[in-house]
C-alpha cells in the first residue's frame, strides 16, 4: 500500500538503493549502455552528474518481489534507455528512466515512446517540470510509493495530471485533504491557483472560511499575490471580525512594499493594496474600532473616512462605497422562525431594549433578527441588536446598525457582523434597542416553534419572558418576531 512521507524524493542520481556486494562481481559484470551526451547548449546545461555505476552482478537475486526489483531501477542508470533533463538552469537534473516502465504507467509516456510521432531522442528536456515533482511521479510508477509533503504536493499533483497518472493525483488530493490546516491553507491556495486546480482551491477556501483568524495569522498569508488576496476578501463566508481582517491586510501590504522595495508608508500601502482596499467592509466595524484602527493607520483615503463617520452617525445613512453586507462562515440552508401569528399596531420606543429569552433543541448559528418597522410609511431606524447568555449575562454578539422599512407589516432583516453560535438547552436572551417612530408589533405569540428542514431535521425554539424592563415584549406580544439562523449539525 502506498505511503505518504515527508521526503520530497529529491535524491541525486547517485542516491539510489544500496548495491549488493559480491566477490565475483567484477568477473561477471554486465556492460551498461553508453548514454549520449546532452543536446543542450553549454550555457543551459545542468552540471554533469556521475550517472554511470559499476555493473552489478546478480542484483536480481537480492530482490524477492517484482516491486522490489522495479523500485531498485528507480532513478538508476542500470538498464536505463532514456534520460530526462528536468527543470531549468542550475536547478535542472538529469534523471535516468526506463521506457517500458513509464509507458506501462502513463498513456502520455506511451505515446511519447511508442506513438505515431514517437521521439527518437535518448534525452528529453522538460524545463517546465519541477525535478522534485517528476521524481515523485517516477517513484510512484516504479514502486507505487508516494513521497510528497505540503511544499511539493501541488507540483506533484500537477505533474500527475500532466502525464495522466490519476492514481497519483488521487493520492495528492487525499494528502491535501488530510494535511490541510489553517496554518498552510494560504500556501496551498497560492499553489492551487498557480496550477489552476479548482478542487484544491475550494478545499483551501473552505478551511480559510472556517478558521480565518488562524489562517491570516500564518506566515503564508503575507506571501500571497494581490489577486489571491482579493479573491479571499470578496468572500461573504469569512469568520473574522472586520477590524482583525483589516490588521492582517495591513501586514500583507507591508510585506508587499518590501517585495516591491518600497518604504512601508501609508501612501505606498494604499498603492500596493489597490483594488483590495475597497473590499474591506469598514461599515461592519463599530464606531469605536474605526478610529483606533483604519483611521489612525492612514491606509484609507480622507473622503472615505468622512463617508464612514457619516454612515455611523446620521440617519438616513449615506450609501457606503465599501460593502456593508455581513460576512458569515456558514453553509447550507438559511432558516428563520416567526413566533407571532398576528401583527398589530402600535409599538413605541423610549430607549429601552425589547428582550425575549429562548433556548433551542439543537446547535445553530444565529445571523440576525427580523424586526417590525414603522406604521407611518417609509422610515429609517437605528438599532442595536444583541444576543446574551442569560445566566452569565455575557454578550455573545452585537451590532450597531440600522434598517429601512416601507410601512408594511413585514419584518425587516437586521444582521450580526458575525454568526453567534447557540448551544442546545442553554438559555439565551435576544435584545433589540430601536430608535425611531412607533412600529407594528406581533400578537398571539407561540411559546414553542418547531421548524422541519427539507431533510426532515427538526429545530425547536422555546420562548420565555425576559425579566426586568423589556419595553413590554413578552412571549405573547411585542418585538423581535423573527430569528434568522443556520443549523450546524
Amino acid at each position: 500500500m502506498a505511503t505518504c512521507g515527508g521526503n520530497s524524493g529529491l535524491a541525486s542520481n547517485s542516491d539510489v538503493q544500496d548495491t549488493p556486494s559480491n566477490s565475483a562481481q567484477s568477473a561477471a559484470s554486465v556492460a551498461l549502455s553508453n548514454v549520449p551526451n546532452s543536446t543542450l547548449g553549454s550555457s543551459a546545461s545542468p552540471p554533469v552528474l556521475p550517472l554511470h555505476r559499476e555493473p552489478v552482478y546478480n542484483w536480481q537475486a537480492t530482490k524477492s518481489s517484482l516491486k522490489e526489483r522495479f523500485a531498485y531501477l528507480f532513478n538508476n542508470e542500470l538498464l536505463s534507455d532514456i534520460r530526462f533533463v528536468v527543470g531549468k538552469g542550475r536547478q535542472a537534473q538529469r534523471i535516468p528512466a526506463h521506457k517500458f516502465v513509464l509507458a506501462a504507467g502513463s498513456a502520455v509516456f506511451d505515446a511519447m515512446f511508442n506513438g505515431g510521432m514517437a521521439t527518437t531522442s535518448t534525452e528529453i528536456e522538460l524545463p517546465d517540470v519541477e525535478p522534485a515533482a517528476f521524481l515523485s511521479l517516477l517513484r510512484f510508477l516504479y514502486s507505487d510509493d508516494v513521497h510528497i509533503d505540503p511544499e511539493t504536493v501541488m507540483s506533484a499533483l500537477n505533474t500527475a495530471k500532466k502525464y495522466a497518472v490519476p492514481a497519483l493525483a488521487s493520492h495528492c488530493v487525499e494528502f491535501v485533504t488530510k494535511h490541510l490546516r489553517a496554518e498552510n491553507a494560504f500556501m496551498l491556495l497560492t499553489q492551487a491557483r498557480i496550477y489552476d486546480d479548482p478542487q484544491i482551491s475550494s478545499l483551501c477556501l473552505d478551511t480559510i472560511d472556517k478558521s480565518t483568524a488562524e489562517a491570516v495569522n500564518a506566515d503564508g498569508f503575507t506571501d500571497i499575490d494581490l489577486d489571491t488576496l482579493c479573491a479571499v476578501l470578496e468572500r461573504d463566508t469569512l469568520s473574522i471580525r472586520e477590524n482583525r481582517l483589516f490588521g492582517a491586510v495591513v501586514r500583507w501590504a507591508e510585506a508587499e512594499c518590501c517585495r516591491q522595495q518600497l518604504p512601508p508608508t501609508a501612501e505606498n500601502k494604499q498603492k500596493v493594496l489597490g483594488k483590495a482596499l475597497p473590499l474591506i467592509r469598514f461599515p461592519l466595524m463599530s464606531v469605536e474600532k474605526l478610529p483606533a484602527g483604519p483611521v489612525q493607520s492612514g491606509n484609507i483615503f480622507d473622503q472615505e473616512v468622512v463617508n464612514l463617520f457619516l454612515h455611523f452617525t446620521v440617519n438616513p445613512k449615506p450609501r457606503a462605497s465599501n460593502i456593508d453586507r455581513p460576512r458569515c462562515c456558514l453553509r447550507g440552508e438559511e432558516c428563520s422562525i416567526n413566533r407571532f401569528q398576528q401583527v398589530e399596531s402600535r409599538w413605541g420606543y423610549s430607549g429601552t431594549s425589547d428582550r425575549i429569552r429562548f433556548n433551542v433543541s439543537r446547535r445553530i448559528s444565529i445571523v440576525g433578527f427580523g424586526l417590525y418597522g414603522s406604521i407611518h410609511g417609509h422610515t429609517d431606524y437605528q438599532v442595536n441588536i444583541q444576543i446574551m447568555e442569560s445566566d452569565k449575562h455575557l454578550t455573545l454578539g452585537q451590532n450597531d446598525t440600522g434598517f429601512s422599512c416601507d410601512g408594511t407589516s413585514n419584518t425587516f432583516r437586521v444582521m450580526f457582523t458575525e454568526p453567534v453560535e447557540i448551544l442546545p438547552n442553554v438559555s439565551y436572551t435576544a435584545c433589540a434597542t430601536l430608535k425611531g417612530p412607533d412600529s407594528h408589533y406581533g400578537t398571539k405569540g407561540l411559546k414553542k416553534v418547531t421548524q422541519e428542514s427539507v431533510a426532515g431535521t427538526k429545530t425547536t425554539f422555546v420562548f420565555f419572558k425576559s425579566p426586568g424592563n423589556n419595553n413590554g415584549t413578552s412571549v405573547e406580544d411585542g418585538q423581535i418576531p423573527e430569528i434568522i439562523y443556520y443549523r450546524l449539525d
